[in-house]
């Protein structure tokens, strides 16, 4: 058995003996006094190679075991080497054509490649211009190995800042040249075997390339943590991989950025596109888009194109088109955060498609709803449908919320995105506030008995505007009641002072609106100071704004309860600084009634899903009776799902969680 040495290589020059015993085992090479060996270097693991250039070579002493338990000993056969440094104990063997200009990590396995090489300088990928968002250019953001969701989301919408475009332009074309170089690396514990052709691509510590077809200009940024595995008939140009990523089974990508544990393969096929974390692309095709965090795709005839994702779900037959027959594709859109799209869904940018909206249907009116969020837009006799704040009440949405930090498959500690996963934060319980004064202003406008009110290209029926209302309102008082139970716990007050010194907030970040930054939620201010600071020459690299990002994600709940403040203050119709017990308890009895009663729609919902229409094809064969064991077999009793018992489980912690802080503070005066 092979146990691990630590080598301290020094290199040395061929003894005579070994030469002709290399040249005896069938090996050349045009100038012997190029080649240098690490001092235990042992000849006979040389066989019918070929080297040209200059060439070091290490130690070859680990017995390697392959699939079906056969044995092969680290060594070269059969290849030609120019100019390459191989390290300890790699094993390299029936190379096609060559492997020119690579260093090569200890341990690591190349086996029936056909062509490796570094053709002249290269930048391995960084530096290459992707157009997301506009198939038409003028986006145009420049890929590096560091590269964050959030600095591209900057490159990529504030193209009105042209001073901010240059400085992060800039940043990025110096790291591009810092990692230059005409020598490419491949890191330790690689494998590589049965690939075609690999050129000017950089490949990081056990990384697994099996069965790629071409690979051109790109860097693999894997590691021990977070290894990148390349599967058969990949096809990628101009790219960057980063750590934890899958791509495999046929899949093609051209002029890509592929952030952390993402997956892609069934022969999906992307340009210049920008994948960010945890994205899944299986089967369909992308075109110019920013996938941000937890972009999915899973079916053969979807196709996202020139449009803004992220926390998405497209569903088969999803579709956008961005063409004027005129003047091209110049059209794009943006489908913010947590929003899905159904089977054979359409959507004619331009458009904006509010935060965790359900599209159904074909839409061409060019919607905006992004003052709506939560809702239904739904086509009906091709017309544009929106039902306010009807997502609310979904039990897809809560599960979705639930499952995405469940589904974060990054495993490398150095995390490249910054990703808030809350529901409910100030950026979507702004957008709320601003949706109820918009269904209020509509309802004063046209008046309580219209059966119609219309809003940015699309319809609202009358009863889905009410309801939309009374939604909001319950969303809005969960979120604010959640934040002052938080902000209260585990403290025993003694005096009302107590409790509104606790209530003050402790920065003065926060205050106006919050964005979402392609997964980091953050008040506007802060990441406008932030832009700020990087034109004026703050900031010398993305490496130490993608710190500052981090620390900005990290004082979320900070700024959120500052922000929290100010909405209190607009709730109680004072400074929070004057608030009373009675006023605070009032709000949580609020707050209760808004969470139990979401709670008691969402488990309405989930009943739905336990329907008898919904037991059609079960018990093929059988009687009634059948039907229902058959389906409670496959499906579980309702009264049994995980789901029903949180909802349920839910309401119970919540009641005692706002009866104990009214319990703590009643006798205050």
């Amino acid at each position: 058995m092979f146990h691990k040495k630590k080598y301290m290589n020094k290199y040395r020059k061929l003894t005579s003996e070994e030469i002709e015993t290399l040249k005896h085992q069938c090996c050349s090479s045009d100038d012997w006094s190029k080649i240098e060996v690490a001092e235990n270097f042992n000849p006979l693991r040389i066989r019918r190679t070929i080297m040209t250039g200059n060439i070091k070579l290490g130690v070859f002493e680990k017995r390697y075991t392959l699939d079906g338990n056969v044995p092969r000993y680290s060594g070269i056969t059969d290849a030609v080497l120019h100019n390459c440094t191989i390290g300890n104990n790699v094993y390299i063997g029936k190379i096609g054509d060559y492997i020119a200009n690579y260093n090569i990590g200890d341990d690591s396995y190349i086996d029936n490649v056909d062509f490796l090489c570094v053709d002249g300088k290269s930048s391995f990928g960084n530096g290459v211009e992707v157009a997301p968002l506009n198939e038409g250019g003028g986006r145009e953001v420049p890929i590096c190995d560091t590269l964050s969701a959030h600095v591209a989301y900057m490159m990529t919408l504030y193209r009105h800042r042209p001073v901010l475009i240059k400085k992060l332009g800039d940043m990025i074309k110096e790291y591009s040249n810092s990692v230059a170089s005409e020598r490419g690396s491949i890191g330790k514990n690689v494998v590589i075997r049965n690939c075609k052709v690999i050129k000017n691509v950089k490949i990081g510590d056990y990384a697994t390339l099996e069965g790629c077809s071409e690979l051109i200009n790109g860097s693999l940024n894997s590691n021990e943590t977070a290894p990148i595995h390349f599967g058969i008939g990949v096809i990628a140009h101009d790219f960057i991989v980063s750590s934890g990523t899958d791509i495999s089974e046929g899949a093609v990508i051209d002029k890509c950025f592929v952030g952390q544990a993402c997956q892609i393969g069934k022969q999906y096929s992307a340009t210049d596109t920008l994948f960010f974390c945890n994205c899944q692309g299986f089967h369909g095709e992308a075109a110019s888009v920013f996938a941000g965090p937890f972009t999915v795709t899973h079916h053969k005839s979807s196709l996202l194109i020139a449009g803004m994702f992220s926390f998405s779900n497209a569903g088969s037959g999803s579709n956008q088109s961005n063409h004027m027959y005129k003047l091209g594709p110049i059209h794009q859109g943006i489908v913010e955060r947590g929003s899905k799209t159904t089977s054979d869904s359409y959507i004619l940018w331009p458009a904006k498609i509010g935060a965790f909206t359900l599209v159904m249907g074909r839409h061409t009116d060019h919607s905006d709803t992004t003052n709506l969020p939560f809702s239904y837009l739904i086509e009906k006799d091709n017309e544009s449908i929106l039902v306010p704040a009807a997502n609310l009440r979904s039990v897809g949405t809560i599960r979705d919320a639930q499952k995405w930090p469940k589904r974060d498959r990054r495993k490398d500690p150095h995390k490249l995105d910054q990703i808030n996963f809350n529901l409910l934060s100030p950026y979507t319980i702004e957008k709320m506030m601003k949706g109820l004064n918009i269904l209020k202003s509509l309802e004063q406008i046209t008046g309580e008995t219209c059966e119609m009110y219309y809003y940015h290209s699309t319809k609202i029926k009358n009863s889905s505007l009410h309801n939309g209302i009374n939604l909001y309102n319950m969303g809005i008082t969960k979120f604010l009641g959640n934040s002052v139970i938080k902000r209260l716990e585990n403290t025993k007050f003694k005096t009302i002072e107590e409790i509104r010194q606790r209530l003050q907030p402790d920065t003065l970040d926060g205050v106006g609106d919050w964005i979402d930054v392609a997964g980091l939620i953050a008040p506007k201010a802060v990441i406008e100071k932030l832009m700020s600071d990087i034109e004026n020459g703050e900031y010398n690299s993305i490496e130490e704004i993608n710190e500052k990002l981090a620390k900005i994600h990290k004082e979320y709940y900070t700024m959120e309860w500052t922000w929290t403040v100010k909405k209190l203050n607009e709730y109680f119709n004072k400074s929070i600084e004057n608030v009373t017990v009675e006023e605070i308890i009032n709000l949580v009895m609020n707050w209760k009634d808004s969470v139990v009663g979401l709670d008691k729609i969402l488990y309405e919902d989930a009943k739905k899903e336990f329907a008898l229409k919904i037991r059609t094809s079960f018990g093929v064969d059988g009687s009634e009776e059948e039907k229902d064991k058959d389906f409670e077999n496959v499906r579980g009793d309702f009264h049994k799902n995980p789901f029903v018992l949180e909802v349920l489980n839910h309401i119970k912690i919540k009641s005692e969680l706002g009866d104990e802080l009214i319990n703590r503070i009643k006798d205050i005066k």
